[in-house]
């Protein structure tokens, strides 16, 4: 019981200060999932976040349910996304509430658009921890770059992005394991 009330608080208070959505997210799941409370490696959270991007939903809350399913089941997958979505639900309910109240004044105009510029930088964060660790080699770079260019541009959807460069790194690992060259 205690590793249920654990996971909720944990992906409640993660789920109560991460403004910006999954991306944002990314530096406090790490420092809370990986450095306080050793539930996953960098390497696996990098793991479930990519899966997260990868499956229909929420990144953000795909990740809280991979982790919680990953310490305790399907019950504590469910019990993560309830911690993770409640705070935003009780959030919008009170700003749904008396935001057309205040809309107008400029103050508020103000600290909307400051809090717009910081989740910015929250993504920006997410963006490096995640080339830090994701980004290997020059193949990794090729793919990050192509990925990048068709996704800017809008060349391809981001589902097929995502589809291409898994099965370009499928393929390149491959051959490279075809050669006997470590990655």
């Amino acid at each position: 019981m205690k590793t249920y009330i654990e996971l909720f608080t944990t992906f409640f208070k993660l789920g109560a200060f991460t403004f910006g959505g999954g991306y944002a997210m990314l530096p406090l799941l790490q420092k809370e999932i990986v450095e306080n409370k050793h539930w996953a490696t960098e390497e696996e959270l990098m793991d479930y976040f990519a899966v997260g991007q990868c499956t229909p939903g929420i990144i953000a809350v795909n990740t809280a349910t991979f982790i919680g399913y990953y310490k305790k089941g399907i019950l504590g997958g469910i019990i993560a996304t309830l911690g993770i979505v409640a705070p935003s639900i009780l959030i919008i309910l009170i700003i749904a509430s008396v935001l057309q109240n205040f809309a107008d004044i400029e103050i508020v105009q103000h600290g909307l658009a400051g809090i717009r510029i910081a989740v910015c930088v929250l993504v920006l964060n997410a963006v490096l921890k995640m080339a830090k660790s994701g980004i290997k080699d020059k193949i990794g770079i090729l793919i990050f770059i192509v990925a990048l260019i068709l996704t800017y541009f809008s060349v391809l959807s981001t589902v097929w992005v995502v589809i291409l460069s898994g099965a370009f790194g499928v393929l390149i690992q491959s051959l490279k394991a075809k050669r006997g060259v470590q990655s």
